[in-house]
């Protein structure tokens, strides 16, 4: 008989959640160095995200002239420019961008150093 079946058949179990010393043993501790590096590059690349898709809602917008002929349908042509477009807003944010990976960084590197000095403190306790 699994623990599942035990559980489902004693409705009184209560199962607990991982303590703080139990989860660090499954998930590891990363290094600062690590998680600074992780908070970096998930910014990035939301930035860079971001930009192509606000440079591919452009060009569609921009692309065309009113009135102009149609026939640039070319089946490939779309997935072209969103790949384009997608790889200038990886150039952009890669120069400096716009500044949106710079505050969701700082954002992150908070909320990071706060659940660190939390964590910190309940092993204290």
């Amino acid at each position: 008989m699994s623990n599942s079946s035990s559980v489902a058949m004693n409705p009184g179990v209560v199962i607990q959640p991982l303590n703080t010393n139990a989860s660090k043993l499954l998930h590891g501790n990363p290094s600062a160095a690590t998680v600074d590096a992780k908070i970096e590059k998930s910014a990035t690349d939301f930035e860079s995200i971001l930009l192509g898709s606000w440079l591919q809602q452009a060009e569609q917008s921009f692309g065309s002239l009113p009135g102009g002929d149609d026939e640039d349908t070319d089946s490939g042509k779309d997935q072209y420019m969103g790949i384009a477009m997608q790889s200038l807003g990886t150039s952009m944010t890669a120069s400096g961008g716009i500044g949106i990976a710079k505050m969701i960084s700082n954002s992150l590197h908070k909320a990071e150093d706060a659940r660190v000095g939390k964590s910190q403190a309940s092993d204290v306790k």
